[in-house]
């Protein structure tokens, strides 16, 4: 039987790898996955605790959250193509050469 904490443990675990992910990667498509994984992790906690509650309000928060998630994706792809095409690398070190 799944119960709880295994839900909340594979969350954690999902959590732990998408700050690693985060903190370790310096090409942004990585860094972008990262965030992704990261916001799933919060989601299947958010969706569990909901679950055992017996409440809508974590599966609406997660709702939510997907809806960020979406919009994130969409403007950072749309911001990382114009950067590819200006220096030719997703490297985060190419965003030193940033003039304003």
């Amino acid at each position: 039987m799944i119960g709880f904490t295994h839900y909340l443990i594979v969350a954690g675990i999902l959590f732990s790898i998408g700050l690693v992910g985060i903190l370790k990667r310096k090409n942004l498509l990585m860094l972008f996955f990262s965030t992704e994984i990261l916001l799933n992790a919060t989601n299947i906690g958010f969706v569990a605790a909901s679950k055992y509650y017996g409440d809508l309000t974590g599966q609406l928060a997660a709702f939510f959250i997907i809806a960020v998630a979406a919009s994130e994706v969409a403007v950072g792809l749309g911001l990382l193509v114009l950067w590819y095409k200006r220096t030719g690398s997703i490297n985060l070190d190419s965003l030193q050469i940033m003039r304003g």
